[in-house]
């Protein structure tokens, strides 16, 4: 495969910086609407990211949300201070 090929090639998820709504929601193991269900119930805790009229979570603040055994929305307060 030539070298300009590889730059075409989408990056694994373990790399990835930042995923929309179903890329949330398939890093998490579940359900768009289960993850939108979330949100309105005050459970999720990490914001999105607006890049123009996309919505965009950090895969970093995914991971440390889960790493802090998923608070609410009021608990959630990330090292760093970005949500």
């Amino acid at each position: 495969m030539p070298a300009t090929d590889l730059l075409l090639l989408p990056a694994p998820a373990s790399e990835l910086l930042a995923v929309d709504i179903s890329g949330a929601a398939k890093l998490l193991s579940i359900s768009p609407s289960h993850l939108f269900a979330l949100q309105r119930a005050g459970k999720w805790g990490p914001k999105p990211i607006r890049l123009g009229r996309s919505c965009r979570f950090l895969v970093a603040a995914l991971k440390a949300w889960l790493e802090a055994g998923c608070p609410s929305a009021a608990q959630w307060r990330p090292k760093g201070g970005r949500q």
